[in-house]
């Protein structure tokens, strides 16, 4: 019993320090519901002082040993670090901003293992980073682009589709501000591709291959960006010849800011970043139906539960990640968009004294790493790391009707509810998942252990209640 009890404290000690549980509604200072967090960077910790500020944030997971890195935008440079133990994350470095001229305005996006940053200082370009030399580093470094485009000075942002690698970098002072686009397939050099200049200055964009509902363009490279006062819809295929299919306008525009396509490729989710202070209404987020691209049409606004603006948003599968500023970061369920419902399963507060509409909190949010981890970039307080809670609060955890017995155990755990186990998913003590099983669908099931050292372990059924292990 000693010996367990020295176990469990060490794995609190561990906790306190490491990682917050959202708990009781709070992760330290931090309002949250069902979000931990992981750890937090302040700007200090990440290259700049206490005068630097932040912007935009990505993610790379290296294809070599499937490391997750965050790439966080800062107004002086845009700093690396290592987040694969979230827990414990390592800065490594920075690329320093072209010429050393500072902006608050700072964008990256990656393509085959390299990093492309643009930004709204005067005569920045683009920067190339090649990401896999990040591999190894055991002190921080600043790093020398391996390449840089100057094929246009400010950018406000970069948008990239994988799939062609053609990288679209736009709101520069060419083609009116919209689409200038670069061919990055091959990383280090890249080569002018086109421009589109008919619908003026675009802020911000997402570029797929598309292969939804509408079977006139499926297989064609679409371009969707937010033009300040409306989205256009741009065949982009052939890139000396982009084609506008459409352009999609919506009742209290103020600034058609930026959106997202969902997977099935049917929706475009919205964000127009001002209105919720031109018309004094709570976050607003609009939805687009993509059935028809030369004819989209508003499937519903959803309305959230706080005055502050919104930001960027992301979809990934079924849900919505998205920086809402003073409101930090909010999640959706958004399985069911055809039946106008969106709704908010989970958040967290990076700004807590305020949800009021101004321009400050979390600016963006990297919801794709295959660990379920997240980033949060924050304006004020730097880079955040969280990731949906697997440990209840514990008025939750002491209602759980889960039981696991022997605990401890060595070879063999038996794990039982009242409802159906339908899937269990292991955890180690820095919030790792080293197994899963899924499609149980019994009142019971026997967990061998035998591929698990001795430790303090955290068991999640059904994606929701979890029970200690202690293996010994």
């Amino acid at each position: 019993m000693k010996k367990i009890l020295l176990l469990l404290t060490f794995f609190i000690t561990i906790s306190s320090f490491g990682q917050t549980i959202c708990t009781n509604g709070f992760a330290g200072i931090y309002p949250c519901n069902n979000i931990d967090l992981l750890s937090n960077m302040t700007f200090t910790q990440i290259g700049g002082t206490s005068n630097t500020e932040g912007n935009d944030c990505w993610g790379w997971t290296d294809p070599l040993d499937n490391k997750e890195y965050a790439l966080m935008g800062c107004t002086s440079h845009t700093a690396f670090i290592d987040v694969t133990n979230p827990v414990n994350p390592i800065y490594l470095g920075k690329v320093v901003s072209h010429n050393n001229i500072n902006s608050l305005w700072r964008d990256v996006k990656v393509y085959n293992n390299h990093a492309f940053i643009v930004s709204e200082a005067s005569g920045h370009g683009m920067q190339v980073f090649d990401l896999t030399r990040l591999r190894n580093v055991t002190t921080p470094q600043i790093f020398v682009p391996d390449a840089h485009y100057a094929g246009f000075g400010n950018c406000h942002n970069i948008a990239i589709n994988e799939a062609t690698g053609y990288a679209y970098c736009i709101g520069t002072s060419t083609f009116n501000g919209g689409p200038h686009i670069v061919n990055i397939q091959n990383p280090t050099v890249p080569v002018f591709a086109s421009g589109y200049s008919a619908q003026n200055y675009c802020h911000d964009a997402h570029i797929l291959n598309y292969n939804g509902p509408d079977i006139t363009h499926v297989g064609k490279e679409i371009f969707f960006g937010a033009n300040e006062d409306k989205v256009v819809i741009v065949d982009v295929t052939n890139k000396n010849n982009p084609v506008l299919l459409s352009a999609f306008t919506y009742s209290n525009t103020e600034y058609t800011h930026q959106g997202w396509v969902t997977d099935d490729h049917r929706y475009f989710i919205l964000g127009d970043e001002i209105d919720e202070t031109a018309f004094g209404f709570n976050t607003k987020t609009i939805i687009v139906d993509l059935t028809d691209l030369d004819a989209p049409v508003l499937k519903f606004n959803k309305f959230g539960t706080t005055a502050a603006i919104d930001h960027n948003g992301y979809a990934f599968g079924n849900e919505f990640h998205l920086a809402n500023y003073r409101a930090g970061y909010r999640l959706f369920d958004i399985s069911n968009l055809n039946g106008n419902q969106m709704n908010e399963i989970a958040s967290f507060d990076t700004y807590p004294t305020s949800n009021s509409a101004q321009f400050n909190g979390a600016w963006s949010i990297y919801p794709y790493f295959s660990s379920g981890n997240i980033l949060i970039s924050d304006i004020e307080r730097g880079l955040f790391v969280v990731k949906k809670s697997a440990v209840l609060s514990n008025d939750v955890f002491s209602k759980s009707k889960v039981s696991l017995f022997p605990n401890p155990a060595k070879e063999m755990v038996t794990i039982q509810m009242e409802d159906f186990i339908h899937s269990i998913e292991v955890f180690d003590r820095i919030g790792k998942s080293i197994l899963k099983i899924d499609q149980i669908n019994n009142n019971s099931y026997n967990l061998n252990l035998n591929s698990l050292i001795s430790g303090i372990y955290l068991v999640k059924v059904n994606d929701k209640l979890v029970e200690k292990l202690v293996i010994n």
